[in-house]
Parts: C-alpha cells; structure tokens; sequence
C-alpha cells in the first residue's frame, strides 16, 4: 500500500502533459498489485495463486514504466530506485506466497 502512495506522489510531480499517459498508467500499475491481491485472498487458493500471478504483472509493468520515466528525463534515477527497489520487494513476497501456496496445494490432505 505505501508503494501505491510513494508511486502516486511521484506521478503528481510529472508534467501535466503525461496526466492521461505515463502518469495514469503508473497509478494504475501501482494500485493493481494490492487490488489483486485483495480479491484472490477472498476465493479459493487457486484463484488466489492466479490474482498473485497478475499483481507480480503489474509489478513489472511498474518497473517498465519507472525505467520509462528515468529514459524520458521526466524523473531521475535517484527518485526511481526507491520506488524500484520496493517494487522489487513486493515481487519478492509475491513470489513467495504463490511458492507457499502453490506447495500447500501439492501436498496430500492427511485422512482423519
């Protein structure tokens, strides 16, 4: 959630002329990532997995659109990296729990 808020701050300080483009798409890059998230944890593991699978998407995309902005000079590297290094760690958990749950899925349900 606080990368969405950090990317947010970052994209109100773009030039107005990228409001509707780069702007638009990193909110909404950012904002998927805890939106999938929260719609998988409510259905069952598989779909879970699945929305998992389309935050670490949106995690990407993120990624490609701040690298997007550093190229453009409409931000410097150094406001990108935090921004990137979060988006890396939130990748990182993601990729975590699809693993866990993924292994949880796997394993025989023990008879009672």
């Amino acid at each position: 959630m606080q990368l969405v808020i950090n990317v947010e701050t970052l994209a109100a300080g773009l030039p107005t002329h990228e409001r509707y483009g780069l702007a638009s798409q990193l909110r909404r890059a950012a904002a998927s990532n805890p939106s999938n998230i929260a719609e998988g944890w409510a259905r069952p593991t598989r779909v879970y997995i699945n929305h998992l699978s389309i935050a670490l998407g949106s995690e990407a995309e993120l990624k490609t659109q701040l690298e997007l902005a550093v190229r453009m000079n409409l931000v410097t590297q150094a406001q990108a990296d935090p921004l990137l290094s979060a988006a890396g760690e939130v990748g990182r958990m993601l990729r975590g729990l699809t693993k866990s749950l993924r292994a949880r899925l796997s394993r025989p349900i023990p008879d009672p």
